[in-house]
Parts: structure tokens; sequence; C-alpha cells
């Protein structure tokens, strides 16, 4: 798959920018992912690295919100891959209230050879967690050209709902991310 495919296709998912409103931080620092099957930016200062305990999960960290990184180099069942995608929390499963409120679920689309899966939700923890217990997620599957990558992006409902901002901020990360062609 070609790179501009990949980002064309984050962008067409994200939401756009408004010209004349205030922008967030720019995502000008560039990260690698361990593999070296993608890159993505992110305003300076964030953290990024690879989870404690968790090889295949790489984490950008910042401005009060976290956008995690699972990918593989290869094509499982894109849906498969999605609902295992959206059991990625910020703690375990005994840590939370059952069920999710969804904002919207498995909207699909495809691109050529690219297939995605998106879904946003609502996560209620019982302990708060960076001082609140109600969390938003958003999970975009991305699965085609020989490889697959599960964006999951988590804000606190809270900030989600008021900052305009930081909606912004974590689409720009998102829309950043650029692959290389398999090998």
């Amino acid at each position: 798959m070609k790179r501009a495919s990949w980002y064309l296709f984050a962008l067409l998912l994200a939401a756009p920018v408004e010209a004349g409103k205030p922008q967030p931080p720019s995502p000008d620092a560039e990260h690698e992912h361990p593999s070296r099957a993608f890159t993505f930016r992110t305003p300076p200062g964030w953290k990024v690295g690879v989870m404690a305990g968790r090889p295949d999960a790489y984490e950008a960290a910042g401005d009060g919100v976290r956008v995690r990184f699972l990918y593989r180099p290869d094509e499982p069942g894109y849906d498969t891959l999605h609902v295992g995608c959206m059991l990625e929390r910020l703690a375990a499963a005994m840590d939370m209230r059952p069920g999710v409120k969804y904002e919207y679920d498995f909207l699909s689309a495809n691109f050529g050879e690219l297939r995605a899966l998106d879904s946003a939700f609502v996560v209620e923890y019982d302990a708060p967690i960076q001082g609140y217990r109600d969390w938003r997620q958003r999970n975009l599957t991305l699965v085609g050209g020989g490889q697959s990558l599960c964006l999951i992006t988590y804000a606190p409902l809270p900030l989600w709902k008021k900052d305009k901002k930081l909606r912004t901020l974590l689409d720009a990360v998102v829309s950043s991310v650029s692959f290389r062609p398999s090998r």
C-alpha cells in the first residue's frame, strides 16, 4: 500500500480543522514504531514508548489524553481484530463498570485494498484515572497492504465534550500516521 493512501484515509476519518479557531499544539515531533512499519507525530513533550509488560502495545500520552498503537505485520480478519482492540482499556475488566455507552459502532469503509472499522464509546472506571472515571475511547482498525493497525484514542469524557482543541489534537495525531510499504 502506498504511503499516501494510508495518510489520505486517516485524514478522511479525522475531523476537519476549522479555519480561524484556536489550534492545539502542532504534532511536529515525529516518532517511529519499533517495527519500523509506520511513523506518527505528537506535540512536543508527549511521552512515547512501549507499554510496561506489553511489548505489543506502543503508546503516546500527553495533554491528558492517550493514543495506543497495536500493530501486526499481517492481515487478520479485520472485524475480529477490531473487536479485540475494542477490549483495550486503561484498567483491568474488574476495575470498570460492565458495558459501555456507544457513540457509534462498526462504521466501515474501503479504500482500494485498505479496509477500516471505526467505533467510539464511553467506559466508566471504578477508580478515577488521571482524575476522571468516564473516558471516551475510539478504536480505528486499519487492515490492508499486508499490515494491520489498531489506533486507540483515550480522552476523559468531560474534557472531550468541552474542549474542541483536544478533539482536534487527537485527530491530528491519528491522521499523522504514515505507513511504509510492507516488505
